[in-house]
């Protein structure tokens, strides 16, 4: 699709602005327009590859192609429309919880509903919107190839956001805003309309800052913009199918379901913005839950409690296992132990080795505490 005129110029710039302006009216805070090209971040995505940093998700590397390559995953696909929502909840107290070892953490991200199809049908009413208009400039002489995304497609979307002006990749390779922070999801629309690009990249404003790398429970961070994801306690909690290696239980602490500690320490999240979003209101106190009410749920409970919310692809056992692990590190208490037990004979391997870990974890931490008190 070429432009050859200056009229068809002025349009194309126009509806640049419009789609700035629908995309705020339907909920985004922020949108950008990108190229296509991602050489400046190929080698370093396939370096990530070779190190293995991506663990058991093998879909990382199967569609490796597609991730940099646009056009193999929507054929035509010349520009990228970034887009950015705010998540967090009002009165999130995420480091309150944290420090309270009886509850159960949860990433700020799934405490209301999944946020995947509500942005997603609010990309597809944008790029509606964006089809609409750009027929009444260019008619009918050719198609118009449109798609939205959000977080289901190998796109590198962080790459596509920091392109598009969004923000800059941190160095916990999150993308990070000056006036935002980083509690925002991303979405994108693909199209092969030859929108103008935005040329307003904001720089990389992490200065001399590791707060982010230091306070990572699992040491995750091999290195400045250098996540091993084997070892992310998001990656352990949420994609790790089997057991959660011994050696980062601990670490893990509370945290049931994904991590944000990266997050909260970041000095820019002083401005973040918290969501107007009724969708991400947190949903049955899963904000401030404790750990045995969650891990007592039964499958039944776990189902109707978690419908319509990213945490039902972890399922039940995966649930259990992770809760097992959080009532290890919690305070010892006969209520804990009691729960524990209760669930000993769970049909699950998977649980049952969890459980086992907990009830130790449970016992060597009270043994340490008669030693103590005998001295």
């Amino acid at each position: 699709m070429t432009v050859s005129d200056d009229s068809t110029k002025n349009s194309l710039q126009t509806l640049a602005v419009n789609i700035k302006q629908w995309g705020n009216d339907l909920g985004f805070q922020q949108l950008g327009i990108a190229d296509i090209n991602l050489d400046a971040h190929r080698d370093y995505f396939l370096t990530w590859l070779n190190n293995r940093y991506h663990g058991e998700m093998q879909w990382m590397e199967r569609h490796a192609s597609k991730r940099l390559e646009p056009k193999s995953l929507l054929p035509e696909t010349i520009r990228v429309i970034s887009a950015r929502m705010n998540y967090l909840p009002i009165e999130s107290k995420q480091v309150s919880i944290l420090k309270a070892a009886d509850k159960a953490y949860i990433s700020r991200y799934a405490l209301g509903r999944d946020y995947h199809k509500l942005i997603r049908k609010r990309l597809r009413q944008l790029a509606q919107k964006i089809e609409y208009d750009f027929q009444q400039i260019q008619g009918s002489a050719k198609p118009i190839i449109q798609r939205p995304f959000v977080d289901s497609a190998p796109i590198l979307e962080k790459a596509f956001a920091e392109k598009a002006g969004l923000g800059w990749i941190g160095k916990n390779t999150l993308l990070l805003n000056q006036q935002a922070g980083s509690w925002f999801f991303l979405g994108e629309i693909y199209t092969n309309i030859p929108l103008p690009i935005d040329h307003n990249p904001q720089g990389n404003r992490c200065g001399d800052c590791s707060a982010c790398l230091k306070i990572c429970p699992t040491d995750a961070f091999v290195g400045p913009y250098q996540l091993d994801a084997s070892r992310c306690i998001s990656y352990l909690t949420i994609e790790l199918k089997g057991p959660i290696p011994t050696e980062f239980r601990e670490p893990i602490g509370n945290r049931v379901f994904g991590c944000d500690d990266c997050q909260i320490i970041c000095p820019w999240n002083k401005f973040a913005q918290t969501s107007c979003e009724n969708d991400f209101t947190p949903r049955h106190q899963l904000q401030n839950s404790d750990l045995i009410t969650l891990f007592l749920w039964s499958e039944e409970d776990y189902l109707k409690y978690t419908e319509g919310s990213a945490i039902r692809r972890l399922g039940y056992v995966r649930w259990l296992r992770n809760l097992a692990v959080g009532l290890g590190n919690a305070d010892p208490s006969p209520q804990i132990m009691s729960a524990l037990k209760s669930r000993k004979d769970f049909p699950s391997e998977l649980v049952q080795e969890h459980i086992n870990w907990a009830i130790k974890q449970q016992q060597k931490v009270n043994h340490k505490r008669r030693r103590k008190i005998k001295r």
